[in-house]
């Protein structure tokens, strides 16, 4: 298909470019494993890529994605949990020393909670979607008492309100909390709007967000 022959050109180009010019450093990350210091949890829309946003280089990053950039609370029910897998991994055996979510502008996964547009419809046919983004359920409540439904004001209080949601459900994993309190752990909230390409980072004890010059 002609998407993936695209891609296959830029595979070329990466093979005969960055790949040839950073081959010390993939050589490097072959050999010793990678061990990266941040985690970054972000959404998986195709506008936002935090190694693009940073500018940071393979191995620098362990980064997870998922819609809206959601972290489940903590739980000890059998089953697939991806996003604690992922933070149990760079927790305990990366050990990294920071953990970023960052969440962004024109979020689909953020309005679907805000419209409530995905509630209600059969399994696989928006039905994951809606039980995932059930995560924002209560932060949803407090955006719309405040902003309503509509709106780009609305659309923004629910992006970032998404942030803290995934900051305190990280509180709830045991080696999260354990390594915080002993400040070997520090947890950041970070908003990106690919609009005007501005970074805004929270702060915690106002619970507002303030763009980096």
């Amino acid at each position: 298909m002609p998407e993936f022959a695209h891609m296959l050109e830029g595979y070329r180009r990466f093979r005969s470019g960055t790949y040839n010019v950073q081959k010390e450093r993939f050589d490097r990350l072959a050999d010793e494993g990678q061990s990266p210091k941040l985690m970054i949890i972000a959404c998986s829309d195709s506008r936002v890529d935090p190694a693009q946003i940073f500018d940071v280089d393979p191995g620098e990053i362990f980064v997870v994605r998922n819609v809206a950039a959601l972290v489940p609370p903590f739980e000890t029910a059998p089953g697939h949990h991806g996003v604690s897998a992922a933070l149990e991994f760079a927790v305990q055996f990366l050990k990294v020393k920071q953990i970023v979510v960052m969440g962004h502008g024109r979020c689909g996964g953020c309005q679907a909670s805000l419209t409530q547009s995905m509630h209600g419809e059969e399994p696989g046919r928006g039905g994951f979607i809606a039980d995932w983004i059930e995560l924002l359920d209560e932060a949803r409540e407090r955006v719309v008492a405040r902003h309503g439904t509509e709106g780009r004001a609305a659309e923004r209080a629910m992006e970032m309100e998404a942030v803290k949601v995934s900051l305190a459900n990280l509180r709830t994993f045991p080696c999260v909390a354990e390594l915080e309190a002993r400040g070997k752990l520090k947890l950041r909230g970070a908003f990106f709007a690919i609009v005007d390409g501005v970074l805004h980072v929270l702060d915690e004890d106002s619970g507002e967000f303030s763009p980096v010059a």
